[in-house]
């Protein structure tokens, strides 16, 4: 009785509650259709990684083939490679571009000229809009073997050129770079959101006590912006198995004797649909693949949260 009675009163609340922020749960509900339709409703198409897809059946008429697809993938030999190199790259770009952003963000928080200080993050920020198809055309151009601008150069100069679409051991280190060069001005826009955040005063009493430009910095400035520099590690990590599938196609494109050093899940999800025309196996990588990103930031969050909570994201 007592339980009818408290489950009748949660009720009650809980549409009294409803009523009385109906204006804000409206205002909510054209982003609730927008995900339930654009990010759960494709989520249906998982039990494709489970089927034999033909055209003639459909989704839904394809018969089911269990773990085949699964099985075809790591028995291939490349999941660990793709792997591998998803998470490789992955750690070098998060590490190298959270550096790399804070110093831009303390460099540009030191510059007291405003329209240097403008003109500078203006224009580092100019190549996160380039897309990398016009990256591409670029990289091509720089590092072909016939028309690249530094073989034209060492070949004016009488040195002998260097295949660079035929060396992959160069490509882990000319998509680093590249990546950087893309995301330094995006990511550098954060951190330094956070530094003007910082009070004033905290550097005007670290320079009475005589603290010097770098005491500034790595005692006050880096402790200051930790809480955003762990939020964004946070989002980076979550997506440690995804593979810039637009950098790594349009910089390596379909290159075979790149692909030891270049091939990330994404890229091979993309050839075994477009290539192979296999529906089953892309699906079955590309769950492979999220299902890894799921866990991996669960832990990274359940490990933040025991160095301190206000930190994690749920």
């Amino acid at each position: 009785m007592k339980a009818n009675v408290r489950r009748k009163e949660g009720a009650r609340g809980f549409f009294k509650k409803v009523y009385k922020y109906r204006v804000f749960l409206l205002m909510l509900l054209p982003a609730v259709i927008y995900t339930l339709i654009f990010s759960y409703y494709p989520m249906s198409g998982i039990v494709l990684a489970f089927k034999k897809y033909n055209y003639a059946d459909g989704i839904w008429g394809s018969p089911w083939n269990g773990l085949e697809n699964f099985k075809f993938f790591f028995t291939s030999g490349q999941a660990g490679m793709v792997t591998r190199n998803t998470v490789l790259y992955n750690v070098v770009f998060i590490f190298v571009n959270m550096v790399m952003q804070i110093a831009v963000a303390v460099f540009l928080t030191e510059i007291r000229n405003k329209h240097y200080r403008k003109t500078a993050q203006s224009l580092m920020f100019l190549p996160y809009f380039i897309s990398w198809v016009v990256v591409g055309v670029i990289v091509f151009n720089i590092f072909s073997s016939d028309y690249g601008f530094i073989n034209n150069i060492l070949q004016g100069l009488g040195l002998e050129k260097i295949p660079f679409y035929t060396t992959p051991k160069m490509w882990p280190v000319i998509l680093v770079l590249f990546n950087l060069w893309k995301n330094i001005g995006y990511g550098s826009v954060m951190y330094l959101a956070a530094i003007m955040g910082i009070d004033t005063s905290i550097y005007e009493a670290a320079a009475i006590d005589g603290a010097n430009v770098f005491q500034r910095i790595f005692k006050v400035t880096i402790p200051m912006i930790r809480p955003t520099t762990i939020i964004l590690l946070l989002l980076s990590v979550g997506g440690i198995f995804k593979g810039n599938f637009d950098m790594f196609y349009n910089l390596t494109g379909t290159n075979g004797l790149l692909y030891n050093y270049t091939d990330v899940i994404d890229t091979m999800t993309f050839r075994a649909l477009i290539g192979s025309n296999d529906f089953g196996m892309a699906s079955a990588i590309g769950l492979y693949q999220s299902v890894l990103c799921f866990i991996t930031i669960l832990i990274v969050n359940k490990l933040v949260g025991k160095y301190d909570k206000d930190y994690t994201l749920f």
